[in-house]
């Protein structure tokens, strides 16, 4: 589980750990917070491997990946989630900084991540890879959500649909590979980021307004999806689930039917 420290990483981590899954957690950042999750799984009883590791550097990753084989021999679920999104009302206008940053993290390591984890995902036999990314593939920086998604990372989003494509070429038929594309969340876009506490009022109302079910996601409505597409999707590979609450088709008003003149 990447990113493992705080928020959608940790939150999935011990859902799996709950349910009998043997957990290897990341993290790198958010030292304080890092320090709670280990807590947490540690009075759990659960059997967890933490690695702290920079996702952006390839040879860590590479490390992680032996350190998975060495403590469990292999791997079969991979949550891919690691990401990076530069929100215009934190970061303003692009530096190059913020630029790669978001590169590095939301394509370069996710390509990594993966192409470490393919051999122990296919020892497995019935290896599960999950990507994450955002509805941001699609809206880009346009809307009410204009505020929040910035023009790379949205950009970024957008590949990552076409490495699963890939992936799922790559890991057939001993690896299903599918992508969860999430629209606003709590602490994903939505409450709990900082950019979300910076919109007005006003502001957030309008994406809850422009999202058909009239609210933002809740981390229960992620468990459930990464859940079905473990245990109930055995047919299902090189898929895009769109987990946005109706965002991205917006709320359009459907006119009734007209009466016509014939």
């Amino acid at each position: 589980m990447l990113g493992a420290a705080k928020g959608i990483g940790k939150h999935l981590a011990l859902a799996l750990a709950a349910a009998g899954a043997k957990v290897a957690v990341t993290y790198y950042d958010w030292p304080e917070e890092a320090r709670q999750m280990q807590a947490e799984f540690a009075a759990l009883g659960y059997d967890y491997l933490p690695v702290k590791v920079d996702l952006r550097q390839a040879g860590e990753i590479a490390g992680l990946f032996a350190q998975i084989a060495a403590r469990f021999g292999s791997l079969d679920i991979l949550i891919n989630n690691i990401e990076r999104g530069g929100m215009p009302i934190v970061h303003g206008p692009y530096t190059p900084e913020q630029w790669d940053l978001e590169m590095e993290t939301t394509l370069k390591a996710k390509w990594f991540v993966f192409n470490q984890a393919l051999p122990l995902l296919k020892s497995s036999g019935d290896g599960i890879a999950i990507n994450f990314s955002s509805i941001a593939a699609i809206v880009g920086r346009s809307g009410p959500a204009s505020l929040i998604f910035n023009d790379g990372y949205s950009a970024a989003n957008r590949a990552v649909s076409s490495f699963t494509e890939t992936w799922a070429r790559q890991g057939a038929p001993q690896v299903r590979v599918n992508e969860v594309m999430l629209g606003f969340f709590e602490t994903r876009h939505a409450a709990g980021t900082r950019g979300w506490s910076l919109l007005s009022r006003a502001e957030q109302q309008a994406i809850i307004n422009h999202t058909l079910l009239g609210r933002t996601g809740k981390m229960e409505d992620i468990i459930k999806t990464v859940f079905f597409l473990i245990e109930d999707a055995p047919f299902m590979t090189g898929a895009v689930i769109r987990l946005d609450g109706g965002y991205t088709l917006g709320a359009d008003l459907v006119a009734p039917m007209p009466r016509g003149i014939l």
